[in-house]
Parts: C-alpha cells; structure tokens; sequence
C-alpha cells in the first residue's frame, strides 16, 4: 500500500474541501476500482487536481472516489485509499473514470448504478482510454458515437452492438459524455474539458504547465505514421511549411499554396499531412484559425467581423459557421463566457 495515500487524501484533499467551499463551482471526481490505470489517474490528477493559483480562476474541487470502502488494487500492483466514496460520486459535476484491461476484474454492479444515477440527474461523465467499456456495461453509450484505444475498438463494438465505436477519434464530445482514445489521449481529452470550461487561453497556459504538445483536435487520427517533427524536419520544407502557414492565418492559403512551399506535389503534401498530423491540411487550418479567434475573443474588444478578418475567414457569416460547428456554441456566447475584462 502506497504509505502517503492516506495521508495525502485526509490532509491536502481534507484542506481542498475547506478552501473551496466559498470559491468551487465544480466538483470533479475521479473514481478508482480494482486493477484501475495509473497513468490515467495521474493524467486527471495533474489536469483537475492541483490549485493554479497562477491562473487566478477558482480551480475544480477534486476529490479522488473508490467504489468500495477499502484499498484499492491498480493495475501496477500498489494499493490506493481514500476517504472519498460513491456517495461524492452521486453528488459531483463531472465524474472521470480512468481505464483498466476490459474483463480482468469484474465491474461492481453498485458502480454501474451510481453512474446510471449520476447520468440521470445531467452530471458530465469522462472515460479515458478503455473506461468506455465500464460506460457501455452501464447501458449508458446505446446509439452514441464513442470512442477507445484503437487496439479495443473491435471488441467494444462486437461485445456492444448498439454502441457506434469510431476507432479513428483521438476523443469524442457529445455534451454530457465524452470518451478518449488511449493513454495519451487522455490528457488531450482533459485539455479540452479545460478549454470549455475556462478558455482557450487558461487552457493554453496548462499546458505550458505540463508541458505537453498543443491543442489536438478530437478528429485527429488516433495512429499516424510520424506523429512527432524532429527538429531536423522542423528545419526542412514541410516543417518551415507548417510554421508559414501558423503566422500567416489571415491570408487566404490554398492546399496548393502550402504544397509548393512544401516543394512537393498537392496530393503528396495531403499524404505527408495526413500521415504526420494526423489530420487533413483544410481541417488542421481550419483548427488553427479557431483556436486563433478564440483567444482573440477572450482577450480582445474586436468585433466578431474584425476577427473574422484577422483569423482568415472570408465573412463574418462563415466564421459564425464553423466556430458553431467546430465549438457547439456562437462567437458571441463564447465571448461572453470567457472575455477577460481589460
């Protein structure tokens, strides 16, 4: 048994619960069961977990749940306790369940309800990785696209019939349940509840923190060839390619823009782009012209057609499109949300 665990829940967290309640809006809970992922936790541990008083935002409340009243066995082998329960699961904003290998341990039908009960009353649900399992088993993921690790996709869809599996997505985001793919994806997943909840640029600033790579868009593919630009690649035309197109978002680049910058032929550039960004190169623009308005909106009094211009979209009328589509919310109610008064 990890001898701090306890100590750690009863003091920190106990100290947690007495800071929040005049600042915390939200509760996060993340819920621990036998033979559960550790780098999971850890992923939604250093994301929701640790105070940021650098960001001056009141953080998430976040408070770490076993399923059972006792230790908790992860999948490395070591031993988790905590004084929290299901009864702070039923009563949390957003519930994270970090993954573990389908079918080596039974899941609790007690878990199963509780979530069944927390889906019922509107609570946000997270799983990372293959978590998705436990989520299907609950009843909860019929008719929904979702997705897992792509080694596990074939075996939630064959064991899960009425649930759409997309092996492709790095995560997916319906509004109350969002899914991940694996490992990794996780922190990409987290990241993005960050961004919707506080902002791009709090956002932005966790993952200086952390350092992690930037923002991948849930699209993304979960498997590409050269996920990673080496720094001789970085130097090379496709990498001084990928950095003209970052500083030049308000012009209006064409695929066989970027292509020629790139030396190569279209159709080879779109297969270099894929296989490298995991991503298509309209939809990889697209995402940053977004991400661009978004910190625009938040820390700029420019008006919606001023941004429009600035990020590189033709018309007001066509940023308003694909920022409702990409972001499920308009220009302007973002703005409202996350605008930094100056």
């Amino acid at each position: 048994m990890l001898p701090f665990c306890h100590e750690w829940n009863s003091s920190a967290s106990g100290r947690k619960d007495k800071e929040h309640q005049k600042t915390a809006m939200h509760t996060v809970a993340v819920l621990i069961y036998d033979s559960v992922n550790p780098f999971e936790l850890a992923v939604a541990t250093e994301v929701f977990g640790f105070d940021r008083p650098e960001l001056n935002v009141p953080w998430y409340r976040f408070l770490v749940c076993a399923c059972e009243p006792r230790p908790i066995r992860s999948s490395a082998g070591f031993l988790l306790t905590t004084p929290y329960t299901l009864e702070q699961v039923e009563e949390a904003n957003t519930i994270i369940i970090p993954g573990s290998r389908p079918g080596v341990v039974p899941v609790p039908e007690t878990l199963l309800a509780s979530l069944r009960k927390c889906y019922q009353r509107g609570a946000r649900i997270i799983t990372l990785c293959t978590a998705t399992f436990i989520l299907a088993a609950a009843g909860l993921l019929d008719g929904r696209c979702v997705t897992t690790h792509w080694a596990w996709a074939a075996e939630l869809a064959a064991r899960y019939p009425r649930v759409q599996v997309d092996p492709k997505r790095l995560y997916t985001d319906d509004g109350q349940i969002l899914t991940s793919a694996g490992t990794a994806a996780a922190i990409d997943l987290s990241l993005h509840v960050v961004r919707q909840d506080y902002g791009a640029e709090v956002a932005a600033a966790v993952v200086r923190r952390m350092v992690v790579p930037p923002h991948r868009d849930g699209s993304q593919a979960q498997y590409i060839q050269t996920p990673l630009l080496s720094i001789r690649e970085q130097h090379e035309p496709f990498g001084a390619t990928l950095e003209w197109i970052t500083a030049n978002l308000q012009e209006d680049i064409t695929v066989e823009q970027m292509a020629a910058r790139a030396a190569m032929s279209p159709r080879t550039f779109a297969r270099r782009f894929q296989a490298t960004i995991g991503t298509t190169p309209y939809q990889w623009l697209l995402q940053q012209r977004i991400a661009l308005a978004q910190r625009q909106l938040e820390t700029t009094n420019k008006t919606i057609e001023r941004i429009a211009a600035c990020c590189g979209f033709k018309s007001a009328a066509t940023f308003r499109l694909h920022f409702q589509r990409l972001l499920h919310v308009s220009p302007q109610r973002y703005r409202q949300s996350f605008h930094q008064a100056k």
